[in-house]
């Protein structure tokens, strides 16, 4: 249920691919390898796609996952394998709370039991048969999962957004995009600001100069003095004799990012990394208020919904394409140039890159602990072979 339809995957395995994690040797090649710790609530879907009855089937670092939503509503989150021959359950039938495989009709409940045979079980008692199950929420109108250790869900969270919770929320507007490029490219790309030239058209920020730069714990945090809000359009409606547009912080919140304009413009971008060359991102913005052009009174909050609508169709999702361009570029570049020497100018991108390689590393050293080990970690975010064709 993406919203751009797939491309074809940017290159072929073979044996000048670039490295897996534990063959690389540079930062580079060991960020560009490294998956996201699945202990963390991730986002798959919009809720208002997900309709009752109905299955999403998606991935996180090459692990197959069904989402379905019950009859009655309910979420829930299984593997996407029938335990039988391997069929996807994504492909069955949604019955009650309830996912049938569409072969055999073996009937899985919410937990990953098989609780129903639509067939002889030639004089058998009823086999106990389950599939691994996930965590599964609705929240800021997200369907999160959470790919790791069950356990560990209710220790972790998914972040608060008070701006829109509150009695008054803000103006929202929400755009997503299946990319063919690896999650810590997208990450360099929302929090680098040396890339303005890619967006001269839309202005968003321009004559950035980074300002601060550090790691606190699982966060990198920065700020950047910059001019933002340019651009024929957004420009008119930007309120800057209320607002201070001439900064912008920043956060790689491990594994989310967020920035914050003057306290009145905000954003979340959320990455469900698929494989190790696509990654789903969600992004949220979220404003305080806007002016009415030409004038100093603010745009009646009735009308900020359609106008973040039109502000998203004329500026915001063009700007965010134009990124997408980029870093699959970016991703095709990388698997041709994996050897080559790296130039690379803003410290910032440094940290970005130190932190997801430590926490990949920390779930990896979790993971040679357990009995078993994780599917995510067996995965190891190999692409689909349908992605070459």
């Amino acid at each position: 249920m993406s919203t751009v339809p797939h491309r074809r995957a940017a290159r072929l395995p073979g044996p000048d691919a670039p490295p897996s994690f534990a063959r690389a040797r540079s930062k580079r090649a060991k960020v560009r390898a490294a998956g996201l710790d699945p202990d963390y609530w991730y986002p798959v879907e919009y809720d208002a796609a997900l309709r009752p009855g109905t299955t999403l089937a998606t991935r996180f670092w090459g692990h197959h996952i069904v989402v379905y939503r019950g009859t009655d509503g309910t979420l829930h989150a299984l593997e996407d394998r029938c335990a039988h021959r391997q069929l996807k359950l994504s492909g069955g039938e949604v019955d009650g709370c309830r996912l049938t495989c569409t072969y055999h009709g073996w009937t899985y409940d919410g937990q990953g039991h098989v609780v129903h045979y639509a067939h002889d079980l030639f004089g058998r008692a009823q086999p106990e048969v389950r599939i691994p199950s996930y965590p599964v929420v609705s929240r800021h109108g997200l369907i999160w999962i959470f790919p790791g250790d069950p356990e560990l869900a209710g220790q972790r969270r998914i972040p608060n957004i008070p701006e829109l919770t509150d009695a008054r929320p803000w103006a929202r507007l929400d755009a997503s995009y299946t990319w063919h490029a690896h999650h810590s490219m997208i990450i360099d790309n929302v929090s680098d600001f040396t890339h303005a030239y890619l967006h001269r058209k839309y202005r968003p920020f321009w004559d950035a100069r980074l300002t601060r730069h550090e790691t606190r714990g699982d966060s990198v945090e920065l700020a950047y003095d910059t001019f933002v809000g340019g651009g024929r359009f957004t420009s008119r409606f930007v309120d800057r004799s209320r607002v201070d547009t001439t900064g912008i912080e920043l956060a790689f919140q491990y594994p989310y990012q967020r920035s914050d304009t003057g306290g009145s413009i905000k954003h979340w971008c959320f990455v469900l990394p698929m494989d190790r060359r696509t990654t789903r991102a969600f992004f949220l913005f979220y404003f305080d208020s806007l002016k009415i052009p030409g004038t100093r009174r603010q745009v009646p909050r009735v009308l900020m919904g359609p106008l973040m609508r039109l502000a998203g169709a004329l500026a915001v999702k063009p700007l965010l394409r134009q990124d997408g361009v980029a870093v699959e570029a970016e991703q095709t570049g990388y698997e041709i140039h994996h050897a080559a020497p790296v130039v690379e100018l803003n410290p910032a991108v440094g940290l970005f890159q130190d932190l997801t390689i430590r926490k990949w590393e920390e779930f990896l050293d979790r993971d040679r602990l357990r009995p078993r080990p994780s599917p995510i970690a067996l995965a190891d975010g190999r692409v689909p072979a349908d992605a070459h064709r």
